[in-house]
């Protein structure tokens, strides 16, 4: 006898269909798994047939073959052990097969019987709907997750007994009620704020102007200027999450396992901060089967390098090409998967080895004074390379903040203030790029800065003088036009002028020598 139902294997941030095949018949007790399975589906079978019969299920000694299809799809994770179970028991009467016919199911069973959660559901949700299945039978610690995709009815159970009884008709299971734009307003609040950060005034300013024009940022400046502080608080002025650019933070984080518990959607936009040993795999995603790595579990959010020449030369090089075009292609042998990496980089890092190049010095044991030589200086800022360095638009001195600046009373800017400067100036950019896919004036391509940042006669001087003494690179002139164009935005210019254009080349403080 044969029982079909339908689950789902998640590669790269959506879910595939799979119809799961249960065939029993007569003959020797083998249970066979085909359809080019991973090695955790493979191990299925002795999670279902022990979960079966803690169950108190007693299965006949039988012929099992198990097919998932289609067939030349690669499938991988355990959620394939509650349909396979189900199929089986659907072989042996204990309910109407048709029941299961026109149901996703996903679930990992454990040796006693218990549905355990498993990752990415809400891409399987997704698929669910997209398939027009009737039911999505999933665990019940899942179930806020799934929630979030609405139009599909949810089946959240807890043993695979509970299962059985409600596919028989015996026991009624009704979901909880959850209402996804309220869960998504309630936790889009901040803990930090901009207003904590005292003196910086130039610094928070070139953050605002990043943030307007989603530029990405290295900071470069003693221990303890406050560097990290001020890379916290750039989500909070940030926009806000849509709930369509939540969705895809949510999927890449339920897919990669980091979903937080008792989270069923991501508001806020992510904030990733990996430390500088992090593998080459850990940052930008790979394994035998890829994985999303840092940068795209910062998708829609920022990623922040502290320590930023730390980091194996290798490893920086990788982000190139995902800092130009937004998306990452990994390929093996077996399967090539794209996953989305729109992040805003922001880098610190300091001046050289000691830290110290630079900055004021102080009397007695406070002193602070750099004994690195010239050439040690340039050996530790060449750890970045010249192509790394060009696509990062804003280059920023962090000055130590001084006493008086650390005993004010007065709070600074809030970042709600700040916010609402930048979401205007974004509104600014959408109306310029509506019949574009560029999205922000950090994205715009060559045609579209000869068209949206033309300079006048004067910033044109400006512009060539600095070009010439500072020996910068085609891509730093392309760099410059975009700052300054976000800065004409902020002030609501239409042109560009001689202010915004000096502003941004203030900018490019690695571009000048040491």
């Amino acid at each position: 006898m044969i029982a079909k139902t339908f689950s789902a294997t998640v590669l790269g941030i959506d879910a595939h269909l799979i119809e799961v095949e249960v065939d029993v018949s007569v003959g020797m007790s083998v249970f066979n798994i085909v359809g080019l399975p991973d090695g955790t589906i493979k191990e299925s079978r002795d999670r279902v047939l022990s979960a079966v019969n803690n169950s108190g299920y007693s299965f006949p000694i039988r012929r099992v073959v198990v097919n998932l299809a289609p067939a030349p799809l690669r499938k991988i994770g355990s959620g394939f052990d509650l349909p396979i179970a189900l199929a089986l028991l659907g072989t042996m009467g204990l309910f109407p097969p048709e029941n299961l016919s026109r149901a996703m199911v996903v679930g990992e069973l454990s040796l006693d019987g218990e549905i355990r959660p498993v990752r990415g559901i809400l891409p399987v949700a997704v698929a669910t709907r997209e398939h027009k299945l009737e039911q999505l039978i999933l665990p019940k610690a899942n179930e806020a997750e799934a929630a979030v995709v609405e139009g599909i009815r949810r089946i959240p159970v807890s043993t695979l007994s509970e299962v059985v009884q409600y596919l028989k008709g015996d026991l009624e299971i009704t979901p909880l009620d959850y209402e996804p734009a309220e869960i998504f307003t309630e936790q889009q609040y901040f803990e930090e704020d901009f207003q904590d950060v005292k003196g910086q005034e130039h610094v928070k300013r070139a953050l605002e102007v990043a943030a307007a024009g989603s530029h990405n940022l290295l900071m470069l400046g003693p221990p303890g200027s406050g560097k990290t502080m001020l890379a916290r608080r750039m989500s909070t002025i940030l926009p806000r999450l849509s709930f369509d650019e939540a969705l895809e933070c949510t999927k890449i984080h339920s897919i990669a396992g980091m979903l937080p518990s008792g989270i069923a959607l991501i508001a806020q936009r992510p904030f990733r901060f990996p430390h500088h040993t992090i593998s080459q795999a850990g940052l930008v995603g790979g394994g035998g089967i890829p994985g999303p790595g840092e940068i795209s579990l910062a998708h829609n959010g920022v990623l922040f390098l502290d320590e930023f020449p730390e980091f194996p030369r290798a490893t920086l090089e990788l982000l190139r090409q995902p800092l130009e075009d937004g998306k990452l292609t990994i390929s093996r042998a077996a399967m090539s998967l794209e996953f989305p990496c729109d992040f805003m980089l922001l880098a610190s890092m300091n001046p050289c080895p000691c830290g110290y190049h630079g900055a004021p010095t102080g009397q007695g044991e406070n002193r602070r004074e750099c004994n690195c030589p010239p050439q040690q200086i340039q050996k530790y800022r060449a750890k970045i390379s010249g192509p790394l360095l060009d696509r990062i638009d804003i280059h920023l001195t962090v000055p130590a903040v001084e006493y008086d600046k650390l005993a004010e009373a007065r709070q600074g800017e809030s970042s709600t203030n700040i916010r609402e400067r930048v979401v205007q100036s974004r509104q600014i950019q959408e109306a310029r790029f509506q019949n574009s896919s560029t999205r922000n004036n950090s994205g715009m391509s060559r045609k579209e800065l000869e068209r949206h940042a033309q300079l006048s006669d004067s910033s044109r001087v400006i512009l060539q003088q600095a070009m010439t003494k500072m020996g910068l690179s085609a891509r730093a002139y392309d760099r410059i036009l975009k700052v300054a164009r976000t800065i004409a935005d902020l002030a609501k210019e239409a042109n560009i002028d001689t202010p915004h254009v000096a502003e941004a080349i203030q900018y490019r403080n690695l571009d000048r020598p040491v």
